[in-house]
């Protein structure tokens, strides 16, 4: 019995039926990226110039074609993003899909992802983008690297101190925004993510309304890179390392973010009730055993200093 990457429950082939019909309610089948690692970086380089999303990882804009059961890369209209393999840093796209499964399992509003084969039988990982609806509409969509007028080259110069103070000035109603900011922070700092700087937060407005982007970006990065010299990528109390419960929770939470000890104590609830599906999800994920291992020892050393002291 095989592990669907798109669900991870049980299927008999590569996928399950509920994980193909994600994708499209008419398919009965989803055909291999058609493309091998070493072809996507290619392709994902020669296209970085005009695709809207960019990064260190490489990227590439796809379109799910329903009656060929397979996604194909695209220059402009994409609706989803693909990231292959990384030379640089093993089992990325493998890491990224898990850590995503992780934070909607701990109430984090993420879009729908998964992993597919590609041609060279490796997996590549896919996310729907948040910023279309239909089939022309784009939804206004601005990163906080944007809006506190940093560069691409200055990003991890902020704080998140500086973050919340973009949910103040922007966000239509910002409490509500604060509590899903803490919930992401606390998030990040479990699962390891030191990479979290601020072109990976972003506001979207629609309908009238302003708030924070559903959550993109998200990985275990301490893993992935090994040894790493920070905890965050922006400091708290300008502080990038030797994080504790006071600083996230009595600091950030109660001081900065202005949140009610029975707000917080609820956003704490809700992501340790998630402890025990995170282990399930691990041991499910297509990591290898190895990761497997690095991604339980590094968070449940990170519980023990915010929940367990």
């Amino acid at each position: 019995m095989n592990i669907c990457p798109i669900t991870y429950q049980p299927c008999e082939g590569k996928y399950s039926i509920r994980g193909v019909k994600k994708l499209s309610r008419k398919l009965t089948h989803l055909e291999n990226f058609p493309y091998t690692t070493e072809e996507q970086i290619s392709e994902a380089a020669a296209r970085s110039a005009k695709m809207s999303i960019q990064g260190v990882q490489p990227k590439l804009s796809a379109v799910f074609d329903a009656d060929k059961a397979s996604f194909e890369i695209t220059d402009i209209g994409g609706r989803f993003v693909l990231k292959p393999q990384n030379p640089f840093y093993p089992e990325l796209p493998e890491n990224e899909d898990l850590t995503m499964r992780l934070a909607e399992a701990a109430g984090i509003n993420v879009p729908f992802h998964g992993l597919v084969y590609s041609k060279d039988g490796y997996l590549t990982y896919f996310i729907r983008r948040f910023d279309r609806v239909g089939k022309k509409k784009k939804i206004a969509t601005e990163d906080f690297s944007q809006l506190l007028e940093f560069t691409r080259e200055t990003k991890y110069d902020g704080s998140m101190e500086k973050v919340a103070q973009v949910l103040d000035r922007f966000c239509t109603f910002p409490a509500m925004e604060k509590v899903r900011l803490f919930r992401l922070t606390v998030f990040n700092y479990l699962i390891g993510n030191e990479d979290m700087h601020l072109k990976n937060f972003s506001l979207i407005s629609d309908s009238g309304k302003t708030e924070l982007s559903p959550a993109y970006d998200l990985l275990n990065t301490t893993i992935a890179i090994g040894n790493p010299k920070e905890e965050l990528a922006l400091p708290i109390k300008g502080k990038k390392n030797k994080i504790t419960r006071e600083i996230l929770v009595d600091y950030y939470a109660g001081e900065r973010l202005k949140l009610t000890d029975k707000v917080i104590s609820k956003v704490l609830k809700k992501i340790r009730s998630a402890f025990p599906v995170w282990d399930k999800l691990i041991a499910l994920s297509f990591l290898s055993d190895k990761m497997k291992k690095e991604y339980v020892a590094l968070t449940n050393q990170r519980k023990q200093k915010i929940f367990f002291k």
